[in-house]
């Protein structure tokens, strides 16, 4: 089954050469479950034709925001309604959370309330899961249809499902402790509250339940493999 990436921003530089791009981390997350990859850095303007150039979809993180005015935004808006309508299973991280659900209709803001970073504890289909977050940006209204199967004290509406074809999360369970520390050193700091960047800091060494979400994943995307 191919996976088509869609990804929609790069590592920061000072970390690529020892954590690979943000589709080499999925890769990574997603690898032994039987899946292939083929990404589009629909970031710089790589676009495949259509939904049909895979069985699935992955959209990736991004430091952009989905409400910015960029030129590749609008066609991955375009690309996604057709994802949606041709059933192919379609998860979203982040940022792809994020542009899923401002495509199908809901709304996506600067959350008031501040960053989400570094290990967080949420509630998804009523389990307890650790993961790691990076985000300000949030889902603040739902698209029809969009039913909430996940949230966190900060986010209330940290994970999406549309129909049985599309999950997004607003965590990153492609980010591995070292990647968040990574970010807390080399992007974090004059941008997030140095006491948000310590706490994170501090929380590296506890338990996060990256494997079991990626389980899911591959199992998600496999319930759709012969449909």
């Amino acid at each position: 089954m191919e996976i088509g990436i869609l990804r929609t921003g790069h590592s920061p530089d000072a970390m690529k050469d020892e954590f690979g791009n943000y589709d080499a981390l999925f890769e990574k997350l997603l690898g032994g479950g039987g899946l292939t990859f083929e990404t589009f850095s629909v970031v710089d303007g790589e676009f495949p034709s259509g939904a049909q150039d895979a069985d699935g979809w992955l959209i990736t993180g991004s430091r952009h925001g989905a409400y910015e005015k960029h030129d590749w935004i609008p066609p991955l808006e375009k690309l996604i309604r057709e994802i949606d309508q041709s059933g192919k299973p379609l998860i979203g991280v982040c940022f792809g959370h994020q542009i899923i659900a401002q495509a199908l209709g809901g709304k996506v803001e600067k959350f008031d309330g501040g960053w989400s970073v570094g290990r967080t504890e949420y509630m998804i289909d009523d389990k307890p899961v650790a993961l790691n977050a990076w985000h300000q940006d949030q889902v603040v209204a739902l698209p029809e249809g969009a039913r909430v199967v996940g949230s966190s004290d900060f986010c209330a509406n940290a994970v999406l499902a549309y129909g049985d074809h599309i999950w997004t999360l607003q965590p990153h369970p492609e980010f591995e402790p070292a990647f968040i520390e990574g970010l807390i050193n080399k992007r974090g700091r004059g941008v997030v509250p140095d006491e948000q960047l310590d706490e994170a800091a501090q929380a590296l060494p506890l338990p996060i339940d990256n494997g079991d979400i990626a389980k899911q994943m591959v199992a998600f995307f496999k319930s759709k493999e012969n449909s």
